[in-house]
């Protein structure tokens, strides 16, 4: 056990045992003085005392009332709704504003011609219960960036439409090329289905929400639950973000009036097929007349029939049309000036655009970021300043492909790669438990957050310990629970993509952190659909929005410890030994090719073993610091938080990852065919998955390169902080 382990475990014996007999006082935070923890817990204390989850509930019926997808005058006025309670807390806010390609569909017809007629509905009815749900100005149900078309074809059912469904396909003898595939929502992000199924030939695609994932095999459907209804359709964005996220037309540089666009052919990000979302109602007719091969049984959803492949016999015409405009982005922007360190700044952001109403996505994670600013406003009104300057920002147009956020940092990159010290995320939140992913040099930190911040409904618990119960009740064993309940961190899980901390991490290596609660009950239901309404989530959501304001306070000391922490407090051991756990992985992934070259992956061992006594050394360091060691001079002070806050940035690769230089971070990135869902050593990783041998043999000395300056980095801070390096102890 390390010395900053010991640390740990006594803070769990203190706040488990200690606080009830009030004999012990709380033990340092992390990267504070004994003294400054003193004082930074009462700041804490006092800010979590502000968020009310009446006033989240203002928010959201105020936001929610009408469609406001991006582009839109509902947008608009969302915006500028958000800036004037900005400016009535007394905070510095302003709207910044871009411009991006946002296609409007102009036409949508899908039917079936053969073996008999059906025309497809393409709507969601109105429901008695939500008089949102015939709010007018709402944009129909569409994929944006689908291509225009007007094609007719064979239909072919391709499971969910992965890469490896269509290995399955062509076991079975049956090809999409010249055919219309049809998908079903899940297990890949939306983008990659028409992706894919224009590799194979296909003409176009229908995504449509099988209700084994996404409708009544989970439980009651809207307005009686929860779920999808019949008629519901989750619409979404299909751009290739893989490749590259924000303007499809102006990659790594910022949408602004006069700025040099592609010639949208030339756009890598636009689809090349008509894509179009269905819901389960309308897809059944389509299904039922499909034969050839059954399905296998993996690829068989909810619907009352039996699931064939096709192709054919049922003919499906498509025909799609869309306004290619360039629309106004409106992103608002709040800046704390911090009065010891300026040039080091926290930004915190969430986005304010939805597909239709959006209660659920992205209301209410943005409505916990307006009472995190309004407790910000408060503090600041008693006399506290940060040392740190903090940025809050309400991004437009996360929902067509990260717009406002990615415009935002290709705008600012230069001065965030010198001065971003790190980025946290907020979406959508629910009910359950908290739920944070991100740089793993910030998982010590993350699970001082949760051990520090009670629970919103679990009397007497903090959030670690609750997600520990949690954790304990789903373990399949004894052995298992026991092995729970002597863990001191949650590990916290890689960030691939789908939300607005990607051009933070994987384009400028911004250490970033998201954050939500989830996991006892699900919003996907009514996802992307008119039903994601003020009404849903009044009765089926977070109803009394008491965990939007437990996200509130969640977030708020996470920015207040970093706005104001005398050492920053990243930390490398975990980042050391999920390296490793990546490279095991990967030594396990090439031995299952009989055909794979020999990949010789010891000089990423060698360097992560480096790492590792490095970190080991900085750890120790730190823990003399916590235990009572004094804050270096202002230089040194300066210079080891410069260290630690640009240690995420030793993995930018200026060159990128194959097929897609936008994406720099060698450690994280989207899988290029999953695009949500991440992709660890992703340059290595993906070159043996797709056979492309050429990719591993490059990017092993490069990735190795990266941890070795990660390592000399930390040794140059455990030497500032007041510890022998890691290096050193190698004789290095």
């Amino acid at each position: 056990m390390t010395s900053t382990s010991r640390v740990l475990a006594a803070f769990i014996f203190i706040t488990a045992f200690g606080s009830a007999a009030g004999s012990q006082p709380a033990p340092p935070i992390r990267g504070f003085t004994a003294q400054g923890s003193a004082a930074e817990r009462q700041i804490e204390e006092r800010f979590r005392a502000i968020p009310k989850p009446e006033n989240n509930r203002e928010y959201m019926r105020v936001i929610a009332a009408d469609p406001h997808h991006a582009g839109s005058e509902g947008s608009r006025k969302v915006a500028e709704y958000i800036l004037g309670q900005f400016k009535s807390w007394g905070l510095n806010a302003s709207i910044e504003s871009f411009e991006a390609l946002m296609p409007y569909p102009t036409e949508r017809v899908v039917e079936m011609v053969a073996p008999e007629h059906y025309q497809l509905t393409l709507k969601e009815p109105a429901v008695e219960q939500d008089k949102d749900s015939t709010d007018p100005g709402g944009l129909p149900t569409f994929n944006a960036y689908s291509a225009d078309g007007d094609v007719t074809g064979e239909l072919v059912y391709v499971n969910f439409g992965t890469p490896e469904d269509y290995e399955q396909l062509a076991k079975l003898g049956v090809d999409v090329k010249g055919k219309i595939a049809i998908a079903r929502y899940g297990r890949s992000w939306r983008g990659i289905k028409p992706k894919v199924a224009y590799e194979h030939g296909a003409i176009g695609c229908i995504i449509y929400s099988d209700p084994h994932e996404d409708g009544f095999f989970s439980g009651d459907v809207y307005p009686d639950g929860r779920y999808r209804p019949d008629t519901g359709v989750q619409r979404g964005s299909v751009m290739d973000m893989p490749i590259h996220p924000g303007d499809p037309l102006t990659p790594g540089k910022a949408a602004e009036p006069g700025v040099a666009r592609l010639d949208r052919a030339a756009s890598p990000t636009i689809l090349k097929i008509p894509v179009l979302p269905i819901s389960y109602a309308d897809a059944l007719p389509l299904l039922k007349n499909l034969k050839g091969p059954v399905a296998p049984e993996d690829w068989r959803g909810s619907l009352p029939i039996t699931y064939h492949v096709g192709g054919g016999p049922a003919k499906v015409h498509m025909k799609l049309a869309f306004d290619w405009s360039v629309r106004p982005l409106h992103d608002v922007i709040v800046r704390i000036e911090g009065s010891e360190f300026p040039d080091e700044w926290i930004v915190h952001g969430n986005h304010h655009d939805a597909w239709v109403n959006g209660a659920a996505d992205p209301t209410s994670g943005q409505v916990a970021l307006m009472e995190t600013a309004r407790g910000l406003g408060e503090l600041l009104k008693s006399g506290w300043r940060p040392k740190r300057t903090i940025v809050l920002a309400a991004w437009d147009g996360e929902e067509w492909g990260l717009l406002g956020s990615t415009e935002w940092v290709e705008k600012h990159q230069q001065e965030l790669a010198r001065k971003a010290v790190a980025y946290i995320n907020s979406d959508s939140t629910s009910i359950g438990w908290m739920s944070i992913s991100g740089s793993h040099s910030l998982q010590g930190f993350a699970n001082d957050l949760m051990r520090d911040i009670p629970d919103p409904k679990r009397d007497g618990k903090t959030l670690f310990q609750a997600k520990l119960d949690r954790a304990v009740s789903q373990a399949d064993s004894d052995a298992d629970k026991t092995r729970l309940r002597q863990r001191r961190d949650f590990p916290i899980e890689a960030l691939g993509s789908g939300s607005d901390y990607t051009a933070f991490l994987d384009y400028l290596t911004i250490a970033s952190l998201n954050m939500g609660f989830g996991g006892e009950g699900s919003d996907s239901g009514v996802y992307h659909s008119t039903y994601d309404s003020f009404y849903w989530y009044t009765h089926f959501g977070d109803t009394d929005f008491a965990y939007g304001a437990a996200l509130s306070r969640t977030i708020g000391t996470a920015i207040l410890r970093l706005a104001d922490a005398d050492i920053l407090p990243f930390e490398f051991t975990a980042t050391a030994s999920t390296l490793r756990g990546y490279i095991d992985e990967i030594d396990k992934l090439q031995k299952k090719d009989k055909n794979a070259p020999a990949l010789e992956l010891a000089p990423l061992r060698t360097s992560v073993d480096r790492l590792q006594k490095s970190a080991d050394a900085y750890d120790r360091a730190l823990s003399r610091f916590n235990s009572g060691g004094a804050v270096p001079d202002r230089a040194k002070q300066a210079e080891l938080n410069r260290l630690l806050y640009t240690s995420e940035r030793a993995f930018k690769y200026d060159a990128g990852l194959p097929k897609r230089e936008w994406f720099k971070h060698l450690a994280y990135a989207p899988g290029f065919y999953t695009g949500y869902g991440v992709k660890t050593l992703p340059g290595i990783r993906e070159g043996i998955e797709q056979k492309a041998w050429d990719e591993p043999k490059k990017y092993i000395p490069i990735v190795a390169a990266a941890i070795d300056t990660l390592a000399a980095q930390v040794d140059r801070a455990a030497s500032l902080l007041g510890g022998s390096s890691g290096a050193a102890t190698k004789g290095r």
